[in-house]
């Protein structure tokens, strides 16, 4: 990490839901233009990790940081504007908006982010959605959901990528698709963490893998 600066330092997170530890001193760095791997099972704390970066949820312990900025007091809704782009799991597109509506919605609610760039930046990355930009959310694929999430976390994340499980659930050649997608984007400096239970689709494309269990990060290499 001495060449490229840190996109993300996560310093002994500690996260309890409900009193019940979830996270335990989880360190985790991220540099500039770095593809990381967050692999583990289900409930073994990946999600938990990105809701935490994304300000969903507030530590009890430990300092979120984004760019040298410590953010971990910050609301989540001031996240974006340092150029963090987030792809939940369960994709969370708003059913009876359109394609481009869905990925305009960080824009809305965030005078940093210039619509027509990002729209432009999307559509020449995947050109699929500019063909279905008009197509409600409803009338779509599971797959071509997830393809419209991450367009939108392309829209925000123009720094930093949060993509959970983006291959689970896709049919496979849509999930190629992704892959290639994310293959692209190192090409546009831009770091990401992907959180998968297993190594797949992204393995060609990451720096390195991080291996998370019950809370905690046991294992970080290449």
């Amino acid at each position: 990490m001495t060449v490229s600066q840190k996109i993300l330092a996560l310093k002994s997170i500690d996260v309890k839901i409900q009193s019940v530890p979830i996270l335990r001193g989880v360190d985790l760095d991220i540099a500039e233009g770095e593809i990381v791997g967050l692999l583990g099972r289900n409930g073994a704390g990946k999600t938990t990790t990105m809701r935490t970066i994304m300000g969903l949820i507030r530590p009890v312990s430990g300092t979120v940081e984004i760019g040298g900025t410590d953010v971990t007091a910050f609301d989540a809704y001031r996240r974006p504007a340092l150029g963090l782009g987030y792809m939940p799991e369960d994709r969370r597109l708003v059913p009876d908006l359109t394609v481009e509506e869905n990925m305009l919605l960080p824009a809305w609610v965030n005078d940093a982010i210039d619509q027509q760039a990002g729209l432009t930046f999307v559509y020449d990355l995947m050109p699929e959605l500019a063909a279905m930009r008009d197509r409600k959310a409803l009338l779509l694929s599971g797959g071509q959901q997830k393809l419209v999430a991450l367009g939108r976390a392309l829209l925000a994340g123009s720094k930093l990528l949060l993509l959970d499980e983006p291959f689970e659930g896709v049919a496979p050649a849509l999930a190629q698709r992704l892959s290639e997608v994310i293959a692209t984007l190192k090409g546009e400096k831009l770091s990401a963490l992907i959180a998968q239970s297993e190594l797949t689709h992204a393995v060609s494309v990451l720096d390195r893998e991080v291996t998370i269990e019950r809370g905690e990060i046991v294992r970080s290499g290449g």
